[in-house]
């Protein structure tokens, strides 16, 4: 083992790496408590949990390398991008957990005050987000709530020679629309929607999944800027902002 690796650190949470561990420090154990039990129900490759002391949550390594990065081409092939798809819908298709999501009023009242943050603050111009959150109102519609995942960034699922290893951080997972996993997985990686959605399978409302694009992008915003990542890096949030129609 060559010394710890910070994964992520900020005030509310930290995640390091000793060797084939990795320890997830959580001030909210409601967190970790939803990720314990999403990885004992999910029925796709998650990380083992090895124990649990709290504030920290011990997790054994995936094998594999993650299928892309925000703000990076994948190297990924295509067919990792669809056995990712699959592996979604996969879980999409398993019963529901008992714990409920965010009501769809909650996140429209959050987009409004974020909308307005952006705008008051000079952080984009009013045109981009003010059509950004037109386009998000295509998600902000009745869904039949499934299984998700809830943070399922492409860094967050991992692939060896064409097949899904493991899909990590669950702390997010809870019954919600497909569409918002869907979304999270491609944001920015639109050249890979088609593939997923081949490994997914038929019957995806792409403009909800453009939605919902809009929706995370300016909702991430601000917590970003305040945790110290940046938005307007290339092919990050903003640029995604920018690309929408």
């Amino acid at each position: 083992m060559d010394g710890i690796e910070v994964v992520i650190a900020h005030q509310a949470r930290a995640t390091l790496r000793a060797g084939d561990v990795f320890l997830k420090i959580d001030t909210d154990q409601a967190r970790i408590d939803v990720e314990v039990a999403a990885i004992a129900m999910a029925p796709v490759p998650t990380p083992e949990v090895l124990w649990r002391k709290p504030p920290v949550l011990a997790l054994a390594t995936v094998p594999g390398q993650a299928i892309g990065r925000l703000g990076r081409p994948s190297t990924a092939s295509p067919a990792a991008w669809a056995a990712a798809g699959a592996t979604v819908r996969k879980l999409h298709d398993a019963p529901l957990p008992p714990w409920p999501g965010r009501a769809l009023d909650e996140i429209a009242a959050d987009l409004d005050r974020e909308c307005a943050w952006l705008i008051s603050n000079d952080v984009l111009p009013a045109a981009l987000v003010g059509r950004n959150r037109r386009i998000a109102e295509g998600a902000l519609r009745p869904y039949t709530p499934v299984f998700t995942h809830g943070d399922l960034h492409v860094s967050h699922v991992f692939a060896d020679a064409d097949e899904i290893t493991g899909v990590i951080d669950w702390s997010e997972a809870s019954r919600g629309d497909a569409l918002f996993d869907l979304a999270t997985l491609t944001l920015g990686h639109r050249e890979h929607l088609g593939d997923v959605i081949a490994g997914y399978g038929a019957g995806v409302d792409l403009d909800g999944v453009r939605a919902w694009w809009s929706v995370r992008c300016q909702l991430a915003i601000r917590w970003l800027s305040e945790h110290g990542f940046d938005p307007s890096a290339p092919g990050c949030e903003v640029d995604v902002l920018k690309s929408q129609r």
